[in-house]
Formats: C-alpha cells, structure tokens, sequence
C-alpha cells in the first residue's frame, strides 16, 4: 500500500509492504507538527514506518530524519549516500530555531543497490533501489514491480526534450523507462502516468 503524505513542500511517500515499511523522503526540519497531522489523518502513526529512505540528502528531504530515528525509526541508507550525509548540515545550522539535530548514521542500515532487492523483499517490498545521479550524486530511486516509480528530484520526463547536454539525465531516465513505468511520483510535481 502506498499512502502519500503532503504536509510541507516535499511530496512523501509511505509505502506499505507485507511485513514492514519505509517512509522516502521527510520535509524541512521543522514539520514535525504537520508530519504528525499528515499521518493520523492517513490512519497511521509512527509505529507504523519501519525505515527512512531519502532519495537524497539536501535539506527539504531529510529535515525530519533524526527526529524519527529517536522515536524508533532505522535509517535505511543506500552506501552511495554515505559522503553526503551531512550535506545539509550547514544549511540547517543557519536556523537553529528549526532545531535540527544532525543525522547519526552509525546506526543506519546500510545496502547497496545492488542487494536492495533481496532487502526489500524481506520488507514484503517487490522492488529495487536504482541509483539516479543527475540531480546528485547521492540520489536514488525506488522502482517497484507493478510499475511505481518514486524519482525525488529527478527532473520530470517532459522536461528531457529541453536538455540538449544533459547526457546523465536521459541515463537514468533510459533507467527508469526500462522498468516499465506505471506511475512516476516526485518529490516536488504531479505524478506522470504512462
């Protein structure tokens, strides 16, 4: 099951498998009041995510992070994100007023895209974690088997045609295309349907 959760700027997704649950993506630290209006109107609560997937670490997808870590959430954490998991730290020490404590990765649970299917499917989560670097070199994308894309910040698939030099950016949507898309959702614009 797939519930999305708009609470800020940055579209989130819960996605629900058969045995446990990842939240991709948070929004901007200081959202946690209207995180937590956002999922008891869906009927979930906290103890309902099992983990935390960013599609990549700029501010307005990991703001929430370290809060749900300390309420029981595991950091899932793809090993090609490791180096920019303090990319927003300096951002967010400009506001401290947000109260953004920096992300503890040591207890994260770290796979590679590689084995993220065998991961996944241990969640009871048809599908796998492909990396998607034209926005960053650290983000990632969760396709699932009945044709779900979440793509994050990857540019939408209208926009390809406006690029003339952007070779990494047909590349992962050459990736993502060859799964069979249904739906594409993003972090910051409607879903695409195919």
């Amino acid at each position: 099951m797939i519930t999305k959760l708009k609470y800020g700027n940055t579209n989130t997704f819960l996605v629900q498998g058969k045995s446990g649950s990842i939240l991709i993506d948070t929004d901007y630290a200081g959202t946690m009041p209207m995180f937590y209006r956002a999922i008891k109107e869906n009927g979930i609560t906290v103890n309902d995510i099992d983990y935390v997937l960013a599609s990549h670490y700029h501010p307005d997808h990991i703001g929430l992070v370290s809060e749900l870590m300390e309420q029981g959430v595991k950091l899932l954490l793809v090993d090609s994100q490791i180096g920019s998991v303090h990319y927003s730290d300096g951002i967010f020490s400009r506001t401290p007023k947000l109260g953004y404590k920096p992300i503890d990765e040591s207890s994260a649970t770290i796979i590679s895209a590689e084995d993220s299917r065998d991961f996944l499917n241990e969640l009871g989560i048809e599908g796998e974690i492909i990396l998607t670097q034209s926005h960053s070199e650290d983000s990632i994308s969760l396709i699932l088997d009945d044709g779900t894309c979440f793509v994050g910040d990857l540019e939408p698939y209208e926009y390809l045609g406006g690029y003339e030099d952007n070779e990494s950016l047909k590349d992962d949507w050459d990736k993502v295309l060859s799964y069979n898309p249904k739906v594409v959702f993003y972090a910051h614009a409607n879903e695409k349907r195919f």
